[in-house]
């Protein structure tokens, strides 16, 4: 009988120490009631019995965490790199970088970047745009030799243009944007509305509506081609049209300092409004009920109303056209990009108006 109290007394003394094993040992617990586990028969005494790898797991824990605190995303943070005597302005979030480059560029801004050479001429030579500052490669100064001459000759206050090595451009455009050698830190031009144009004296005879259209590179390239073929203007929605980004403006070509873009909060209101004003709403659509060569659109006022690609006009802003026209497309390929679409349909009307 004593011996049976002795050997419960030892182990009531062990069995913290094998509930702590068994924690730190993982595999060392008992799978079942009255079985044994993998880890079982494994030492259970002082720290030297145990196998090296729970006597490292036991001492690490024993340690104080020194480690940085990690952010929300899971990333330590990083210290402060001193800036060497270089410009800390943050990038404005239409020319923010993609990627950063490992050294920090000389070139800082505090308007919206573009870059391109027509792009750049074009809003250098505006009368209307502020420019705060220029860098170019030496190719992008000789392509552009040009517009200081221009610029003093219209009386325009423009900044000396500063000359930086490639990398700096790359660092603070997006990846893969062709900058060609030249970039411009500009202010936005002044917001324009439905109400401006509508009321200006030179309020344009053929004008574009975007439903819906997201893609920046589509937009740029619809303003290029509203440009070239004579419309004055690009009505879209507020709450899903593109920012004005260096990507669009570099897309048009330059055509963003000579076609707005105007924001409205209700498509169907706004093309209520237009219709008062003695505009014809056409729609494009495949199933429209004739081609647009058919349709009168040789005077007058036009709006060509265009839909995104895949869902095409909404039900609402169909309903609010006067009538809906196609494209004489043919199969296998019975629709266009929207930004083709809108070029086609531009030059359909130019063609009637002679």
């Amino acid at each position: 009988m004593k011996e049976k109290q002795r050997t419960r007394s030892l182990s009531a003394k062990r069995g913290p120490s094998s509930s702590k094993s068994a924690v730190r040992g993982g595999r060392g617990a008992s799978t079942a009631k009255g079985g044994k586990g993998r880890g079982q028969g494994r030492p259970q005494g002082g720290e030297k019995d145990r196998p090296d790898s729970v006597r490292r797991s036991a001492s690490a824990k024993k340690k104080p965490d020194t480690r940085p605190a990690r952010s929300s995303q899971g990333k330590a943070p990083q210290k402060a790199k001193p800036s060497h005597g270089k410009s800390a302005g943050a990038i404005p979030a239409q020319g923010r970088p993609m990627r950063e480059k490992g050294a920090a560029s000389s070139a800082s801004s505090k308007g919206v970047l573009i870059w391109g050479i027509h792009a750049v001429r074009e809003a250098w030579l505006n009368p209307y745009r502020e420019v705060y500052q220029c860098w170019a490669t030496q190719a992008g100064l000789a392509a552009l030799s040009d517009i200081e001459k221009l610029s003093a000759k219209e009386k325009l206050e423009r900044p000396s243009i500063k000359r930086i090595e490639k990398e700096e451009l790359e660092a603070i455009t997006p990846r893969g944007s062709v900058h060609q050698g030249i970039v411009m830190d500009v202010a936005p031009l002044p917001d324009v509305t439905l109400d401006d144009m509508l009321g200006s004296e030179a309020c344009p005879d053929v004008i574009l509506i975007l439903d819906q259209v997201t893609d920046p590179h589509n937009v740029g390239a619809i303003m290029r081609s509203a440009a070239a073929f004579g419309a004055g203007a690009i009505i879209v929605t507020e709450r899903s049209a593109p920012s004005m980004t260096g990507t669009i403006t570099k897309t048009a070509c330059g055509a963003a300092e000579h076609v707005p873009l105007i924001p409205v909060v209700n498509m169907a209101r706004a093309m209520d409004t237009l219709r008062e004003e003695s505009y014809w709403c056409i729609g494009l659509a495949e199933e429209g009920d004739r081609d647009l060569s058919a349709c009168a659109v040789s005077s007058g006022r036009i709006a060509l109303v265009l839909g995104a690609e895949g869902d095409g006009l909404r039900r609402l802003t169909r309903q609010h056209c006067d009538e809906l026209a196609r494209l004489p497309t043919q199969p296998p390929i019975g629709s266009l990009n929207v930004s083709n679409a809108a070029a086609v349909s531009l030059y359909e009307v130019r063609r009637q108006r002679g």
